[in-house]
């Protein structure tokens, strides 16, 4: 049953990487098209990448957004996933429900209602528009990855620190954010991750200055295709699986 279990979850994980696996050896190809095999190797699509007016600041675009997306996502998520833990009965799951709601909802209802709720008040084609759409979708990942952590948490600790003469905000911040940063730093690169992949809420709220590499990927798929597409999908693909490794790391450093 074990080995039958193991193959059916290769079937699945081989599903699942092989489109990613097809695409990253054309980004080395020295051809013009996508098609295999390969006429030969090169790093043309790559030097064509970094040479690029429109790819590169779309790279910088997406980091500066990313990082700062991630920043006040991860500001938001810790105090409401610490306020989600301390409450009890149908008031948390009400609660839960509201903060995880971009999570769930589809993301063109969120991108529709955040273009009607920036427009009035000028956040439309702004750095700071896109930053807090983008944080608007990683807090829930924030929230989902400290709650897990505090979940190994004794609260007694809180209130030991409060015998000693601490405050509130200062036993969280001297007993318990010590204990739960490896979760905290989780949910900020997951919350980065996010905004590194979102592309509908970039193409519904970014204007020109703001492109980010998801967007103008899309963008170079209309307009025609090129391996410089592929390129920049490979390096997406790279820092992925390098978050993936940055969270392992974490993982593991939770206290158990």
């Amino acid at each position: 049953m074990r080995a039958v279990l193991w193959f059916a979850g290769l079937l699945v994980a081989a599903f699942l990487l092989a489109p990613i696996l097809a695409i990253l050896p054309l980004s080395f190809s020295a051809g013009s098209f996508l098609f295999y095999p390969l006429p030969g190797l090169s790093l043309r699509w790559y030097r064509d990448f970094f040479g690029s007016d429109f790819w590169l600041p779309a790279l910088w675009n997406s980091l500066l957004i990313g990082g700062a997306a991630a920043g006040l996502a991860t500001l938001l998520g810790v105090p409401a996933a610490f306020g989600l833990w301390r409450l009890r009965g149908a008031m948390r799951a009400v609660a839960m429900g509201v903060v995880l709601a971009p999570m769930v909802v589809p993301v063109i209802v969120v991108a529709v209602a955040l273009l009607l709720a920036f427009g009035p008040i000028g956040l439309v084609a702004t750095h700071a528009g896109m930053v807090v759409a983008h944080a608007t979708l990683g807090v829930p990942f924030v929230v989902v990855t400290v709650l897990a952590s505090l979940e190994a948490f004794d609260p007694v600790q809180l209130r030991a620190a409060a015998a000693c003469g601490a405050g509130p905000v200062r036993a969280f911040f001297r007993v318990c954010l010590p204990q739960i940063a490896p979760g905290v730093a989780a949910g900020a690169v997951f919350a980065f991750a996010t905004s590194l992949d979102e592309v509908v809420v970039a193409l519904f709220i970014a204007g020109p200055a703001q492109r980010t590499l998801p967007r103008q990927m899309f963008a170079g798929l209309n307009d025609s295709i090129s391996l410089t597409t592929a390129a920049a999908a490979a390096m997406l693909v790279g820092l992925s699986v390098l978050l993936l490794l940055v969270v392992g790391w974490l993982q593991r450093r939770r206290p158990r």
